[in-house]
């Protein structure tokens, strides 16, 4: 059994659910939701096997229920299964949830009480304190850019996959930091590979219904190298062969903004004068792959790319924001914006 009280990591809880090691009262909250639903399931999947699941099994909502039931279901004993399995999501809105405090010093040892809050509720209150101080609790936050290529990495191995490091690298470029894409295309990508366990850069194209010629990531080589009327072409090819061209168009908006920001955080970094390997690891790329970003840092300049982020943030605005005007004609004045940053006087900005 795990040790009550205790701050644990995703990684830590994910091992001790697979392997059978249970406390009687665990809290989870941050705003990585992905995460969170995971060890959800990973606690259900291991702690009651499916024939135990009618009679032992709870999940409640906080905005639908009442401390006291809830806690009546915390207390009951297992009907003929090791424990008993209560799950309350949206426990900061549990009515009287400060009654848990009680509840915390003296859980049902045969139950598995797991507690969650989306955010960040404030933990110096009760029963925040007391679940801190014996409950085991975690909080997940969002992955930063450079954590994504190792949680890849890391989920497909542990499906019995490997990716070549161009196709983690453009991976992680299609999905930025959404754990929820990253999930959904590993899986589309093992079911097109088959018994094959190397994925390429070939295959997280194919998956994602686009062409070697014509795909998001020939896109953004294209703004980068300033091969703008290219640029276009794969735009318009793209947006003409969506089924739904505003998902496109934000699609592209969302992988441009973000290896626009890993220029400026590679811009920031050499004026720090920053070693290469720490560069990588900084902006969240392999090291193999930084020289590509170094170049196309050098023939933007800082205030081009700031001018860059600036037009990808109002593009992304627009829409979803529901605007009126054609996602195409959105794209192509961004594209339009783009060119012109090439015209931003480049002054040495810090």
């Amino acid at each position: 059994m795990a040790a009550s009280g205790a701050g644990k990591t995703f990684e830590e809880l994910e091992v001790a659910f697979r392997h059978g090691n249970f406390a009687p009262l665990y809290f989870f909250f941050g705003e990585e939701t992905f995460l969170i639903d995971t060890l959800q399931q990973l606690l259900i999947t291991h702690a009651l096997e499916p024939a135990w699941r009618d009679f032992n099994l709870n999940i409640v909502y906080g905005d639908e229920a009442e401390a006291g039931s809830v806690l009546a279901l915390c207390r009951s004993l297992p009907v003929m299964a090791p424990r008993r399995v209560v799950v309350v999501r949206n426990f900061d809105s549990l009515r009287d949830n400060r009654q848990f405090a009680a509840y915390a010093e003296h859980p049902n040892p045969q139950a598995v009480v797991l507690l969650i809050s989306v955010g960040r509720p404030n933990l110096n209150v009760q029963p925040y304190r007391a679940l801190q101080a014996h409950a085991v609790w975690v909080e997940l936050r969002p992955l930063k850019p450079a954590q994504m290529p190792a949680w890849i990495a890391r989920y497909a191995e542990q499906e019995g996959y490997r990716l070549t490091p161009e196709a983690l690298q453009r991976l992680v470029e299609y999905v930025g930091t959404d754990l929820q894409a990253a999930a959904q295309e590993l899986k589309k990508l093992f079911t097109f590979a088959g018994r094959r366990t190397m994925l390429t850069v070939d295959d997280v194209v194919n998956v994602s219904g686009q062409t070697r010629a014509f795909n998001i990531f020939e896109l953004q080589r294209a703004v980068g190298e300033k091969r703008y009327a290219e640029a276009i072409a794969i735009m318009e090819h793209l947006l003409q062969h969506a089924s739904n061209p505003r998902s496109e168009a934000l699609r592209m908006v969302s992988v441009l903004t973000t290896y626009f920001m890993k220029l400026w955080k590679l811009t920031l970094c050499q004026a720090q004068r920053l070693p290469e390997k720490a560069i990588a690891a900084r902006i969240g790329v392999p090291p193999y792959f930084l020289q590509e970003y170094v170049q196309c840092a050098r023939r933007y300049g800082l205030p081009a790319i700031r001018f860059v982020l600036a037009a990808l943030l109002a593009a992304d605005a627009e829409l979803k924001g529901g605007s009126e005007r054609d996602p195409r004609l959105v794209a192509h004045l961004l594209l339009r914006q783009i060119t012109a940053a090439d015209r931003v006087p480049q002054r040495q900005t810090p």
